[in-house]
C-alpha cells in the first residue's frame, strides 16, 4: 500500500523556490506558485512550519541582488585544470575537485558546461538561496463495482491503476528513480490534498462518469471513476560542483563529444528562458540536449541534427545565433532557430574569411559573430542579426589569438597565441567590435602575484628536451613511464619570474632579472613546452595513478653525457600527430614554433640561464606551470556579467598602450623592450603602431512604406553598420530588418550605391526617401519615417555623412555642381566629375549623387563663378553664404544664419446647381468631393487639411482667395458647364458647377548658410552663366518680381555675392520667367506668355535699353524658359519643350521655334548648351509623382537639340539648375599625322589644362 498523507517526510514543506529561467531567484517562493493549495491538509504545526519558512525565505529575498551580481569567468589551462574569476575578486579559484581535468567549458547565466578528458559531460550549477527542486507525480486510478466498491482492478480498456494524467503510460511509484546523483528525495509521496486549485476533504479523490471525462470533486450518483494525484519532490544536491550528466537509457547516447556550447536562453522572440546545449562528436555529427529546464538542469536526453559535412566546433549565442566550423575550414550558419523550433531549420554554408587559410574557431554572441583563422588572425563578422543569421562580409580585427569566446553583452574574451587571457575593451552596442585587447589580469596562488600575458616562459623553470620526450611519448590508453619521484627540497633550482608590465601585449619578452646569467646557456637552454592536445592531457591522467623510478635532473647529469646522449624522441599519439584534427585543443605544431622562436628571441636578447625540471615535479599539488601562472587553452565568459561601463579591477587597462593596437610578436617585442628601459629613459619615443580595423553601428526603430501592395506603414527595426578600414577607409551597409507572415527578413543597402536622402511628403510623417540606382530604375525607393523630427534629421545626417564619407566628398558644393530642389523645398545638390557632356565621362542620371544642403527654397540658380542665388515659396531672395568647396579654416565655422519660408495650402469648396434648391453641395454620383484639392481626385477638407510636413505650422487662418487663374465674383466663385472644365469668373446660364478656393499659411523656420536679400520679393531670377576660365568683375543678375516687375542686380561679384542694390528695367506689361544667357544675352516671357528679347545688354549697360517682341510658337502659350552660351529652351503651358533656331551673333533673336518633346514642366540650359529638364513624369510609370530629373544625351554643336532623354531621380522634384557647371573633360590630343611633315615647325611648348600638361 503506498504511504498516507501523515507519514510523509516534514522536509516536503522546505523553504525552497523554483529556479527562475533568467537564474535569477524567484521572490515568490513554491508554495505561492503551484503549492499553496496542499496547506490544507497540513497540521497546526507544520502550517505553523510553513509561515516561519515564509517568513525567512522574505528576509532572504532582501539580499538577493547583491549575491547574484557576482558573475564568473570560467578558463580551463593546458592540463585540464579548470579555474574561475569572479567580477567581484581578484584572484583565480581553482575547481574544488583536483582530479576534474577538462577539455573545454561554455558558461551561461548561473551554470557551466565542461568535457572532460572521458568525453563526458560535466555541469556545474551556480550556489544560490533556493535549491532546484523538481516535483515527480503520478495518478492513483480506481473503479467502482457493485461488489467492492471503489478498487483499482479496471476493465481492460481502462488505463493503467497508476499512471500519468493522459492514463497512457503506466506510473507505478517504485518505477519512480532519481535521474543522477546529483539528486535526492526530499521525502516519501503523499497525496495532493487539492482538487482543481480547490481545498478539498474528499482526501484527494477527483470523480468522473468515465474515462477520460472532466474530473471534479463532486461524488455523484453517476460517478464511476475516479482518481487522486501524488507528489513526490527530488531536489538538486550538486549545485557549486561538477557534476557528470548521466547517459541515455534507453536511447543511444552520442559518440564521444568533442565540443559543447551553451546558449538560447535569451531568444529575441522572448527574453528569460532556459538556456540550450549543443555538442559536436568526433566523427563530426551535431547533438542538442533536450528536457533543459530550470527544474532540470541536466536535460534528458540527446537529439542528433543532421549537417551536411562534418563539424568540427560549434558555438551557440544567447539569441537565435549558431555557426558551426566545419572540417574543411568554412562556416556552417543554422537558420529557423525559435522557441518553437530550438534546433532550427536549415544550414547555409559561409566561406572562410580567407579563401586560402582555413578557419580554426568561431564565437557567436546576440548579434556578433567572430572567427580566428589558422593563422591566427582574428575576423568579425558583419550584418549578423537574427534577421540576418548569415552576415554580410569579413572584417579582420587586430591582433593574434588562439581562441575567442562571446560572452554576455557580446563582450569578447580570447586566448592570445602566447597562452595569455585578453578582453576586448570598448564593445557597445554602437561598436560591437571594440578597439583593442587588454590581458585579464587576476592574481593567481596565495601571493598577490598577477597573472598578465605569458612572457618568454611558459612555465617558471622550463623542461629538458629528454623530459620533453618523455611525456610527449605517453599515450591515451597507457604510459610506459610514470612519473618520477619528486626531488629533494635541498636541490635548489633557480626560477625565472618575468617582469610584468602595466599592460602586456600578446607576445614573448625578455625578462630582465635573468640579464645577469652567464651567455654560455643560451645553446643550452631547451625549448619551453606547453602541453596542447587532449591525448596529452588524457596520459596525465592515466600517469597520476602510477609510481615510477625517480630520474635525476639535468642538473645531475654530467656535460659529457648531455652531449652525446641522444635527444629522446617526440612519439605523438594520433590526435595530437594530426595539425588539422579538428576536436584538437590546441594546434600543437603551430604553437610548438611559436614557442620556439619566442625561446630564442628571449635567450638571445638576455642571456638568462633556464631552470630545469624532471617530471617529479609534475606531481606536487600545484603542479606544472602553477608556480607561474597556469597556461591557458580555453576560457568562456558565458557566464560573466561585464560590459563596456563595468569597473574591474583584473580588467583595468593602465600605462601608455593606445586601445586601438593591432598587436603583433614583433611589436609585443618592441613594445615590451621599451618598458624594461622605461626606468632609464626619461622620455620613450613611442613607435607608431598599426590601427586595427573597427566596425561601428547605430541601431533604431523606424515606420517602412511597404514595398508590396497593399501598401501601408509597418514598424521597422533599422541599423547603420561601418567599418574601418587599417588606412582609414570605411564601408557601410544600412539594413532594415522587418517581419512577415512571422519570418524574420530583411533589406540592406550599400552606403555606397545611396545616390540620394530626400524628405518626403507621405501621410504626414517625418519621412524620407532612399534612393539607389536600381530603385531609380524601378521607380520606388525606399520609403522611411521616424516618429519625431529630431528623429529624421538625425538618420538623414548620419546617413548622409557615410554617403559623402565614402564618396570623398567634404566641405560646402563646388563652383561647378548641379542644383536642385524638390517640391517640399528642401535643396539637393550633385557634384559632378569633369563635363556631363563629354561621352567619355557620361554618368547615367540613376548614377548620379545626390546630398542635401541646409535650407528650403523654391527655386535656385547658380554659375560657375560660385554664386548662389535662391528663391523661397514666399518670393524672398537668398544667397548662399558658403566656402563654394573650400575648406574651412580652423576655428572657421560654416556662416549659417535663420530662414523663414511660408507658403499657402489650397482646398477648393465645389457646388453643383439644381433645379430646387440652386447650388448646393449635393452632387451627382459621379461628381468630385464637395471638399477636394484642385484636381478633384482627392478629398480635402479643412479639418483633414494639413501643412506640407510636421515641421511647418499655421501661421493663418483659412480664408477665401480670390487671386486665382481666371478671376473670381465678390464670393470668390469660378463657374463652369461641368467638372473638369475651364472655370472662369462670372456667371453664364450654361454654367451648373462652381468652385472657390480657401486658402490657408504655414509657416517653416530653420538655419542654413543662406543670407537673406531684401526687401523685394520675386518669382524668378537668372544668374548669367560664364566659363570655367573665365573673370567677371561684375555679374549680371536679372529677376522678375512677385508683380511682374523686371530688376536687374547692381554689385554683384564673387566677394559681394549679394550686391547692392536693385535696378527697374521697364516693360509695359507684367513679366513671370526671364533667363540671361552667354554673351549678356537676355530674354524674358511676359504672363500673356508673349516672349521678349532684351537689346544692347553689356557691362556698361547692364540693363539694355529696349526689348524685342519674339513671337510664340503657334497657339501655344510659353511659361519658363532658359538661355545657354547659343541655344534657347522653352517650355510652354502644355508641359512642352521648344527649341529656338536661327540664333547667331548678328541675328541672336533666332528664327522659329521647333519642338523637341512632350513632358517638361522646367528647363536649365547651361554654360556649355547642355540640356536638363523637370520632367512631369517618367514614361512607363504613369503611377510616380510629378518632377523627375532628365537629362538630353547627345547634345553639341553638331546636333544642339541633342537625341534622347535620360531619366534620374523623379517623384517631387521641383527645380534643376545646371547654369554653374562650366567645367569641360580635358580633351586628348590630336594622334601625330603618319610621315615626315611636310614644313618644318618649331617646337611649341605644352599647355597647362585644368592642371594637367596636354599637348596642343
Amino acid at each position: 500500500m503506498p504511504p498516507s498523507a501523515n507519514q510523509r517526510d516534514a522536509s516536503s514543506i522546505s523553504c525552497c523556490g523554483q529556479w527562475e529561467p533568467d537564474g535569477r531567484i524567484p521572490l515568490v517562493p513554491w508554495w505561492d506558485s503551484w503549492e499553496s493549495n496542499a496547506a490544507a491538509g497540513l497540521s497546526r504545526n507544520d502550517a505553523t512550519s510553513l509561515h516561519r519558512c515564509k517568513a525567512a525565505a522574505h528576509d532572504r529575498a532582501a539580499h538577493v541582488g547583491s549575491i547574484m551580481a557576482i558573475t564568473l569567468l570560467w578558463a580551463v589551462d593546458v592540463y585540464g585544470r579548470v579555474y574561475s574569476l569572479s567580477t567581484a575578486g581578484q584572484r583565480w579559484e581553482r575547481a574544488d575537485d583536483m582530479l576534474l581535468e577538462l577539455k573545454r567549458v561554455t558558461a551561461g547565466k548561473g551554470r557551466c558546461w565542461g568535457i572532460g578528458c572521458d568525453h563526458r559531460v560535466y555541469l556545474n550549477m551556480m550556489p544560490s538561496e533556493t535549491s532546484i527542486r523538481y516535483r515527480e507525480e503520478t495518478y492513483e486510478n480506481q473503479r467502482w463495482n457493485p461488489v467492492d466498491g471503489f478498487t483499482d482492478t479496471l476493465l481492460p480498456t481502462d488505463r493503467w491503476p497508476w499512471s500519468d494524467v493522459t492514463g497512457m503510460n503506466p506510473q507505478p511509484l517504485h518505477s519512480f528513480q532519481l535521474p543522477s546523483r546529483s539528486w535526492e528525495w526530499e521525502g516519501d509521496w503523499y497525496v495532493d490534498q487539492s482538487c482543481g486549485g480547490e481545498p478539498s476533504q474528499t482526501g484527494g479523490w477527483e470523480y468522473a462518469v468515465d474515462f477520460p471525462a472532466n474530473f471534479s470533486p463532486d461524488k455523484k450518483w453517476n460517478s464511476c471513476v475516479r482518481r487522486r494525484r501524488w507528489i513526490r519532490y527530488r531536489r538538486y544536491i550538486a549545485q557549486g560542483s561538477w557534476a557528470k550528466i548521466p547517459l541515455d537509457h534507453p536511447r543511444k547516447p552520442p559518440l564521444p563529444l568533442c565540443d559543447i556550447s551553451c546558449g538560447g536562453w535569451e531568444m529575441s522572440d522572448q527574453s528569460g528562458r532556459y538556456p540550450y546545449l549543443w555538442g559536436v562528436s568526433q566523427q563530426g555529427q551535431v547533438w542538442f540536449r533536450e528536457g533543459i529546464h530550470p527544474r532540470v538542469p541536466e536535460g534528458s536526453s540527446w537529439e542528433e541534427v543532421e549537417v551536411p559535412k562534418e563539424v568540427a566546433q560549434l558555438s551557440a549565442g544567447p539569441g537565435d545565433l549558431l555557426w558551426a566550423l566545419l572540417w574543411d575550414g568554412n562556416l556552417l550558419v543554422r537558420t529557423g532557430l525559435s522557441l518553437d523550433s530550438p534546433t532550427g531549420t536549415s544550414w547555409v554554408e559561409v566561406e572562410s574569411p580567407v579563401k586560402e587559410v582555413e578557419a580554426l574557431h568561431v564565437a557567436v554572441g546576440v548579434s556578433v559573430v567572430w572567427v580566428v583563422t589558422k593563422d591566427f588572425k582574428v575576423w568579425f563578422r558583419r550584418g549578423v542579426n537574427s534577421h540576418n543569421a548569415c552576415g554580410s562580409g569579413w572584417i579582420s580585427i587586430g591582433g593574434e589569438m588562439m581562441m575567442v569566446d562571446v560572452g554576455l553583452n557580446d563582450q569578447v574574451w580570447a586566448v592570445g597565441e602566447d597562452r595569455g587571457l585578453y578582453f576586448r575593451i570598448g564593445v557597445s552596442p554602437s561598436e560591437p567590435s571594440g578597439n583593442g585587447w587588454i590581458p585579464v589580469s587576476g592574481q593567481w596562488g596565495n601571493s598577490k602575484k598577477v597573472v598578465h600575458a605569458r612572457n618568454d616562459c611558459a612555465f617558471s623553470g622550463q623542461l629538458t628536451e629528454a623530459s620533453q620526450g618523455s611525456v610527449l611519448s605517453c599515450t591515451d590508453s597507457d604510459s610506459e613511464l610514470g612519473p618520477p619521484e619528486p626531488q629533494s627540497s635541498t636541490n635548489e633550482t633557480p626560477v625565472l619570474e618575468a617582469a610584468a608590465p602595466s599592460v602586456v601585449p600578446l607576445g614573448g619578452a625578455a625578462s630582465p632579472e635573468a640579464e645577469g646569467a652567464p651567455a654560455a646557456s643560451q645553446q643550452d637552454a631547451p625549448k619551453p613546452f606547453i602541453p596542447a592536445s587532449d591525448s596529452f592531457i588524457n596520459s596525465l591522467v592515466s600517469d597520476r595513478d602510477k609510481t615510477s623510478t625517480s630520474q635525476p635532473t639535468i642538473t645531475e647529469i654530467p656535460q659529457e653525457e648531455v652531449e652525446d646522449k641522444p635527444t629522446a624522441p617526440i612519439l605523438l599519439t594520433p590526435e595530437a600527430a594530426g595539425h588539422d584534427v579538428p576536436w584538437m585543443n590546441v594546434d600543437l605544431e603551430g604553437a610548438e614554433a611559436a614557442r620556439s622562436a619566442q625561446a630564442r628571441g628571449a635567450s638571445s636578447a638576455d642571456g638568462g640561464a633556464a631552470a630545469t625540471y624532471t617530471l617529479g615535479t609534475l606531481e606536487p599539488l600545484q603542479g606544472v606551470g602553477e608556480e607561474d601562472g597556469p597556461v591557458w587553452a580555453w576560457i568562456s565568459g558565458g557566464g560573466c556579467d561585464v560590459d563596456a561601463s563595468s569597473n574591474i579591477s583584473w580588467l583595468s587597462p593602465t600605462g601608455p598602450l593606445t586601445s586601438s593596437l593591432s598587436l603583433t610578436p614583433v611589436q609585443s617585442a618592441a613594445w615590451s623592450e621599451q618598458q624594461q628601459q622605461q626606468e632609464h629613459r626619461v622620455e620613450i619615443s613611442k613607435k607608431p603602431l598599426e590601427r586595427s580595423n573597427s566596425v561601428w553601428v547605430r541601431k533604431g526603430a523606424l515606420r517602412w512604406w511597404r514595398d508590396w501592395k497593399p501598401q501601408r506603414w509597418v514598424d521597422v527595426g533599422v541599423a547603420l553598420e561601418q567599418s574601418t578600414k587599417c588606412d582609414g577607409r570605411k564601408d557601410s551597409i544600412f539594413f532594415v530588418y522587418y517581419t512577415q507572415y512571422d519570418e524574420k527578413k530583411y533589406l540592406h543597402v550599400y552606403i555606397s550605391e545611396v545616390t540620394a536622402l530626400v524628405p518626403v511628403l507621405r501621410d504626414s510623417h517625418y519621412a524620407f526617401a532612399v534612393y539607389t540606382a536600381q530603385r531609380t530604375k524601378q521607380r520606388w525607393p525606399l520609403v522611411l519615417a521616424a516618429q519625431t523630427e529630431k528623429d529624421m534629421n538625425d538618420w538623414l545626417r548620419l546617413l548622409s555623412d557615410c554617403c559623402c564619407e565614402c564618396r570623398g566628398i567634404t566641405g560646402s558644393p563646388s563652383r561647378h555642381a548641379l542644383w536642385s530642389t524638390t517640391s517640399k523645398g528642401d535643396i539637393m545638390v550633385h557634384e559632378p566629375s569633369f563635363s556631363l557632356e563629354a561621352s567619355a565621362n557620361a554618368l547615367a542620371c540613376d548614377l548620379m549623387f545626390w546630398r542635401q544642403v541646409p535650407g528650403h527654397l523654391r527655386c535656385v540658380e547658380t554659375n560657375s563663378l560660385g554664386l548662389v542665388w535662391g528663391v523661397g515659396w514666399d518670393g524672398t531672395a537668398w544667397v548662399h553664404s558658403g566656402h563654394y568647396g573650400q575648406q574651412p579654416t580652423p576655428g572657421e565655422a560654416v556662416q549659417t544664419h535663420q530662414q523663414t519660408d511660408a507658403r499657402s495650402v489650397h482646398v477648393y469648396e465645389n457646388q453643383r446647381w439644381n433645379p430646387m434648391a440652386g447650388y448646393t453641395d449635393k452632387g451627382l454620383p459621379t461628381d468630385r468631393p464637395m471638399w477636394s484639392d484642385e484636381g478633384g481626385l482627392k478629398e480635402c477638407t479643412k479639418g483633414s487639411t494639413h501643412p506640407p510636413s510636421p515641421e511647418w505650422s499655421w501661421v493663418s487662418e483659412w480664408t477665401l482667395d480670390y487671386n486665382v487663374l481666371g478671376g473670381t465674383d465678390k464670393e470668390g466663385w469660378q463657374y463652369a458647364a461641368d467638372f473638369p472644365v475651364t472655370f472662369h469668373g462670372h456667371k453664364t446660364l450654361k454654367d451648373f458647377v462652381r468652385r472657390r478656393r480657401w486658402t490657408r499659411k504655414c509657416k517653416i523656420t530653420l538655419r542654413g548658410p543662406w543670407q537673406q536679400v531684401p526687401p523685394i520679393p520675386l518669382s524668378d531670377i537668372s544668374l548669367m552663366p560664364c566659363l570655367a576660365q573665365s573673370r567677371m568683375e561684375q555679374v549680371p543678375v536679372w529677376a522678375v518680381s512677385d508683380k511682374g516687375d523686371v530688376l536687374c542686380r547692381l554689385g554683384v561679384s564673387p566677394q559681394t555675392p549679394a550686391g547692392s542694390s536693385w535696378l527697374h528695367v521697364g516693360t509695359d506689361q507684367p513679366f513671370k520667367s526671364i533667363s540671361i544667357g552667354g554673351a549678356n544675352q537676355v530674354w524674358a516671357i511676359a504672363k500673356d506668355g508673349a516672349v521678349f528679347y532684351r537689346g544692347s545688354v553689356s557691362p556698361q549697360n547692364p540693363a539694355g535699353e529696349c526689348w524685342y517682341h519674339i513671337p510664340s510658337p503657334l497657339r501655344q502659350t510659353l511659361r519658363q524658359l532658359s538661355v545657354g552660351r547659343t541655344s534657347v529652351f522653352a517650355v510652354d503651358e502644355n508641359s512642352n519643350l521648344w527649341y529656338r533656331q536661327g540664333l547667331a551673333p548678328s541675328y541672336p533673336q533666332g528664327s522659329a521655334w521647333e519642338l523637341i518633346s512632350n513632358n517638361v514642366t522646367k528647363v536649365s540650359v547651361g554654360p556649355l548648351d547642355q540640356v536638363w529638364i523637370i520632367a512631369d513624369a517618367v514614361p512607363g510609370f504613369p503611377a510616380e509623382n510629378v518632377g523627375a530629373v532628365g537629362h538630353r544625351l547627345g547634345v553639341g554643336p553638331v546636333q544642339p537639340k541633342g537625341q534622347s532623354w535620360d531619366y534620374g531621380l523623379g517623384g517631387g522634384w521641383e527645380h534643376i539648375s545646371v547654369r554653374g557647371n562650366s567645367a569641360e573633360a580635358p580633351r586628348a590630343p590630336h594622334p601625330p599625322p603618319a610621315g615626315p611633315p611636310r614644313s618644318p615647325l618649331p617646337p611649341r611648348p605644352p599647355t597647362q589644362a585644368n592642371g594637367n600638361v596636354v599637348g596642343v
